[in-house]
């Protein structure tokens, strides 16, 4: 009895998504669009000389090579050290007034 039930039902090919299938594949394509839209919008707010670019004054790296060029300046005695004022450096290299 259970085989004739099995037998009668449809089988893998005749199976169609119909339209519940076509609104949820429909519905994630609207999704994704207002996500893009409001993705993109995000990224135009984002200005190029933002803190933390790679490569720039305010990132990690951007640091070492300020405090790098500071190094190199106060050994050659350029602008920017103690120097004979004895002035502190403020900036990346320590606070003003130590």
């Amino acid at each position: 009895m259970l085989l004739v039930a099995a037998g009668s039902s449809s089988t893998a090919s005749q199976v169609y998504p119909g339209l519940a299938g076509f609104l949820v594949v429909a519905g994630m394509g609207v999704a994704v669009y207002f996500l893009f839209r409001s993705m993109n919008k995000q990224l135009k707010k984002i200005s190029p000389d933002a803190p933390g670019t790679p490569g720039r004054p305010g990132a990690a790296g951007g640091r070492r090579a300020a405090r790098a060029a500071a190094t190199a300046r106060r050994a050659e005695g350029g602008p920017g050290t103690a120097g004979t004022g004895g002035a502190a450096v403020s900036g990346p290299d320590g606070p003003a007034g130590t």
